[in-house]
């Protein structure tokens, strides 16, 4: 029997499309042939002018609509906006995610360095906002032969992996974002049975995310974001419906919770 497909004439939706992988997403889709709407969402799209940029040469392939997943009003319009066009999004990335800001947010390094509103604030990005993602959108999604929902995780939410420490509230709220997946595939296979749902670790990427730590990659290992986004696109196109709930790498790799 042939393994599901995406559907011809086929709606993506990027959330996380201003920049970084997100961006390579976006373009990467809008030159598939099979899909012919990707939905871009970040915050300011107005402000975003590489996104911009791209969706002025995409001949109408990309519409962008404005999210804000850590407000649940923005996130339940996202939604309905939807329903208002008449998409049904047959693939949903999820790829916004937050480990230090330029107004001081930093990984903690001992327990010395946890704060509540730090904590607070990269949950809300990390976690809560794909859980109200998933609560709006998986409905949504197109009864199609193959739909997919996935979220960019990390390697450091894997708590087997776990072996150097630090970092408390990435890999805590990554877990937690890997455990909301794992939840709603049980309940999906129930309620949306072609969905497929997967966590994806990009591995170290070229982007704002990574760029203070990548003094200590690898040779070899700092991966530009066009790589990425090809990387999980294929692994993407590979995943069928018994896949669904796990966390994979970059590579196709399954990485232990």
């Amino acid at each position: 029997m042939d393994k599901p497909e995406f559907p011809d004439h086929a709606t993506a939706l990027v959330q996380g499309a201003s920049r970084g992988i997100g961006l390579a997403l976006t373009r990467a889709l809008a030159e598939d042939p099979r899909f012919t709407t990707v939905v871009a969402c970040c915050r300011e799209p107005a402000r975003a002018a590489s996104l911009a940029e791209l969706a002025a040469s995409a001949s109408g392939r990309i519409t962008t609509r404005s999210v804000d997943i850590t407000r649940e009003e923005s996130v339940r319009a996202l939604g309905q906006s939807l329903d208002q066009d008449g998409l049904r999004p047959s693939l949903v990335l999820n790829v916004s995610g937050l480990l230090h800001d330029e107004d001081g947010l930093q990984p903690e390094k001992r327990l010395e360095d946890l704060e509540f509103a730090q904590l607070e604030r990269v949950f809300a990005v990390n976690a809560l906002g794909p859980a109200l993602m998933l609560r709006e959108l998986l409905p949504r999604m197109a009864r199609s032969d193959k739909a997919v929902f996935a979220a960019l995780s990390a390697r450091v939410g894997s708590i087997s992996d776990n072996r150097l420490g630090g970092w408390y509230a990435y890999r805590a709220s990554k877990a937690a974002l890997n455990q909301l997946l794992r939840t709603a595939s049980i309940e999906a296979r129930r309620r949306f049975r072609n969905v497929i749902l997967a966590a994806l670790h990009p591995g170290t990427t070229d982007t704002g995310l990574s760029r203070p730590f990548q003094a200590n990659v690898p040779e070899g290992k700092l991966f530009s974001t066009d790589f990425v986004a090809e990387r999980l696109l294929a692994v993407i196109d590979q995943i069928q419906v018994d896949d669904s709930g796990e966390f994979f790498a970059w590579d196709g790799e399954r990485i232990p919770w």
